[in-house]
C-alpha cells in the first residue's frame, strides 16, 4: 500500500525545524503533501515561501492554500473548519500519515484517518521557532537554509556617476547597522586589468558576475540589511560608454536588476568631485549621472534621490528604512 504524508503550515519562515520534519517525512512515507498557508505574520508572499520548499524539496507536492484558515486554536469550530477546508483540499485522496511539531496533529491525525506523526514537538532537536526568526534571524542565522535567509534580508542598493558618494555611503551604513555591505567589484576588477584605462567587452561580463558573487557572500552574512555599492546596471553603462554596446550576459542581468533589490537610492551629483587617476573629470561625471537617471526611468525602476553631505544622505536613508516593510508597496520618490 502506498503511503502517504501530509503537514501544513505558513513556513514563515521555513526553518531547520520544519526542514527537520519534512525530511523525516520523506524517510518514512513513499509522497508528501506540503500544504501552505497564506499568513499576515510575515511580509514575504506566499508563493515565494511556497518556492523555498520546492527548491529544497523538489519531490514533495506543494499546496499554496491561499484561501485557507488563518491561524491555529483548538477550539473545536476552528478545528473543523480546518479539517474540512484540507479534505476538500484532497478530494478523496487517502494521507496515511499526519507530520507536525503541534498541538493540532492530534484532531487534524483524526479527521483524516492518519497516524498522528510528531516529530521534536517539545524542540529538543531544533530548538528554533519561527516566531524567535521573525523577531531576530540575524541571532538565529544557523537555523535558516540560505535561500530563505536571502529573501529575510533587505537589499539596499546606490546607485550613480562616479564620485558622487556611493561607496562612503554604503560603508558607512554597514557600519551604523552592524551589517554587511558589497563594494563595487567593477573598480577593483578595472583597477587589476585596465590597459591604457580600458578594457575589453568580454570583461563587463566578468564584472557583472563577480559582483553578484561579492553580494551573495555579503548577503548570507548580513543583519536585516545588506548595502551594495554600484549593480549590474552601472556596469552595463560604463560598458555601452566603453564599447557601444553591452555583451548578452550583462545586458541580461542588468534586465533582472530591478527585482534584485528592495530599494533603489540615487546619489546626486551635487558633492564635490573628487578627481582621481581612475576618473574621467567632473564633465563626464555630469553626462553620466543624466544618462544613469534616464536609464533608471526608462526600466520604470523607482528610486529615492540622496543630496547633501553624508550626514544628510544617511539621515534620509535612514527615515526610510525605519518605515519601510519588504515585499510592500513603496514606491519611493522618483524625478
Amino acid at each position: 500500500m502506498k503511503t502517504l504524508g501530509l503537514t501544513l503550515g505558513k513556513f514563515a519562515p521555513l526553518h531547520k525545524g520544519h526542514q527537520l520534519m519534512i525530511e523525516t517525512a520523506l524517510q518514512e512515507v513513499d509522497e508528501l503533501i506540503v500544504v501552505i498557508y497564506d499568513t499576515e505574520v510575515t511580509p514575504i508572499p506566499l508563493h515565494i515561501r511556497a518556492g523555498w520548499i520546492r527548491s529544497l524539496y523538489p519531490s514533495v507536492r506543494v499546496i499554496e492554500a491561499w484561501d485557507g484558515p488563518d491561524g491555529y486554536s483548538n477550539e473545536r469550530e476552528h478545528e473543523l473548519r480546518e479539517e474540512q477546508y484540507i479534505l476538500g483540499l484532497l478530494n478523496g485522496e487517502q494521507v496515511t500519515h499526519f507530520y507536525s511539531s503541534e498541538f493540532y496533529g492530534e484532531h487534524m491525525s483524526i479527521a483524516l484517518g492518519a497516524v498522528d506523526r510528531r516529530v521534536d514537538d517539545d524542540r529538543v532537536i531544533v530548538p528554533i521557532s519561527a516566531t524567535l526568526i521573525r523577531a531576530n534571524a540575524y541571532e538565529h542565522r544557523s537555523y535558516i537554509s540560505d535561500i530563505v535567509y536571502r529573501d529575510i534580508i533587505i537589499k539596499v542598493v546606490f546607485v550613480g556617476a562616479m564620485s558622487t558618494g556611493k561607496s562612503t555611503i554604503t560603508e558607512a551604513l554597514a557600519k551604523r547597522y552592524q551589517t554587511t555591505y558589497a563594494s563595487e567589484y567593477g573598480r577593483d576588477y578595472w583597477t587589476e586589468h585596465q590597459v591604457d584605462r580600458r578594457i575589453e567587452l568580454a570583461a563587463f561580463d566578468e564584472i557583472a558576475i563577480g559582483h553578484i558573487e561579492r553580494e551573495e557572500k555579503a548577503l548570507l552574512a548580513a543583519n536585516k540589511y545588506l548595502f551594495v555599492d554600484t549593480n549590474a546596471i552601472t556596469t552595463y553603462m560604463f560598458a555601452q560608454d566603453y564599447h557601444g554596446q553591452a555583451p548578452e550576459l550583462l545586458t541580461q542581468l542588468a534586465m533582472e536588476n530591478s527585482q534584485r533589490y528592495d530599494l533603489f537610492f540615487l546619489c546626486e551629483d551635487d558633492i564635490p568631485y573628487d578627481d582621481t587617476w581612475d576618473r574621467s573629470g567632473e564633465q563626464k561625471r555630469q553626462v553620466f549621472h543624466k544618462q544613469i537617471i534616464a536609464d533608471l526611468k526608462a526600466r520604470r525602476i523607482p528610486y529615492i534621490s540622496l543630496r547633501g553631505s553624508l550626514e544628510q544622505r544617511m539621515r534620509k536613508v535612514e527615515e526610510i528604512l525605519a518605515d519601510f516593510k519588504p515585499f510592500s508597496n513603496y514606491y519611493g520618490e522618483g524625478k
